[in-house]
């Protein structure tokens, strides 16, 4: 009889496991401890809303051989049993006094000899999902045993997606693809813009998302200032520039790319601003490929930019994507990550139009042997215009 498991197939989380367990060995780790969402899930398939709420910590512990134990309130053990792991530990939480660190300390010792060391993920784009006291009461705990940083060997894994991971990624940017498609339905002038926000997530719900954890984007005439402020009541008007960016999730997995807009005819710098994020765009499905650095797709997109006559925009021009909405690497100058294949990336040139204005452009791709493959459907070369 087939093992339980949610989402995929239990040998998958077995494939991920093993990885995790060799690059542990590598490191010279004796377990890993894995608190956040993104984690749990990778490795049991434990996919929930619940974690919303941040009165409870969770812990999944993968030991160097073996399969991984849960260290979980009892709250969640009827989904964790719906999956492939079945050493399940659990506590009546919250507890105000030992809110399972008793309970994680006890698993720690039993599958880590005294001078072990316990990896956790320590680095950019980590954090740790437990009360800060209770850490240090579990140092104290398992001593002699040590937490040091796990953070390579979670990377390592995570950012290389299987085949099976590749097409969720790919079903998730199919319901933004079909949602942008219906953007001139709610989008128009005279339309306020925290309007199109709510349509624009009822639409990505319609096509099939299972929540809409993050959008995003901008308004305002031949540009806009930003793109992470809150909508406002302003309408849309003739000459306005929109743009609109999902992070929509389907079975666990994000989506993140933007479109851009013009109410009413496009102005000429517009349509040239979006031609050179086009070409950049090009450029990089051009040249990318496995052995290359995150500085040098960086180089990529800012050189083609550049011969565009465009003025670069600020900050980071991409970033790897997954279980969040977004992972390492990320895409700047100084980012020394190999890019590999299997990784699934975003290439996000932004140019500045003006001062105060700017425009940016989002795909999704994954990289293979000879290129990046596209994910999210391609955007039009000329901007689109809602009449």
């Amino acid at each position: 009889m087939p093992e339980t498991s949610l989402i995929f197939p239990a040998d998958e989380y077995r494939r991920r496991t093993e990885a995790l367990q060799r690059e542990m060995a590598r490191g010279g780790l004796d377990a890993l401890m894995l608190t956040t969402p993104a984690d749990v899930f990778y490795t049991t398939g434990f996919l929930t809303r619940f974690w919303e709420s941040p009165a409870r910590p969770w812990f999944v512990v993968v030991p160097v051989a073996g399969d991984p134990v849960a260290v979980i309130p009892a709250i969640g053990a009827e989904l964790m049993r719906r999956c492939w792991i079945s050493d399940i530990r659990t506590w009546n939480a919250p507890d105000p006094i030992d809110d399972g660190v008793s309970l994680l300390a006890d698993t720690l010792a039993g599958l880590v000899p005294r001078a072990g060391r316990i990896g956790i993920p320590m680095g950019l784009e980590s954090h740790l999902r437990m009360p800060v006291a209770d850490f240090l009461r579990l140092q104290d705990l398992i001593a002699p045993r040590r937490i040091v940083d796990g953070t390579d060997a979670v990377y390592r894994v995570r950012e290389i997606k299987s085949e099976a991971e590749i097409e969720k990624i790919r079903a998730t940017c199919a319901v933004a693809d079909a949602a942008f498609v219906r953007v001139p339905e709610f989008a128009r002038a005279g339309v306020p813009l925290s309007q199109v926000f709510r349509d624009f997530q009822v639409a990505l719900l319609q096509e099939g998302a299972d929540w809409v954890s993050y959008v995003a984007g901008g308004a305002g005439p031949g540009g806009y200032g930003d793109v992470i402020s809150p909508a406002d009541e302003r309408p849309l008007q003739n000459g306005d520039v929109l743009m609109l960016d999902t992070g929509a999730v389907r079975e666990g997995y994000f989506c993140d790319f933007d479109r851009n807009f013009a109410i009413g005819r496009a102005a000429d710098d517009v349509r040239r601003a979006h031609g050179s994020l086009y070409a950049a765009t090009d450029a990089a499905l051009a040249e990318l490929h496995p052995g290359m650095l995150a500085r040098d797709l960086h180089r990529i997109l800012a050189e083609a930019l550049e011969r565009e006559g465009a003025v670069v925009g600020g900050g980071r021009l991409g970033h790897g994507l997954g279980l969040a909405l977004t992972e390492w690497p990320s895409v700047t100058p100084l980012d020394t990550t190999e890019l590999r294949e299997g990784m699934v990336l975003t290439l996000e040139p932004g140019v500045e139009i003006a001062p105060g204005r700017i425009l940016v452009h989002e795909e999704d791709v994954v990289l293979r042997a000879d290129g990046p493959e596209l994910l999210s459907r391609r955007a039009p070369a000329e901007m689109p215009e809602i009449m």
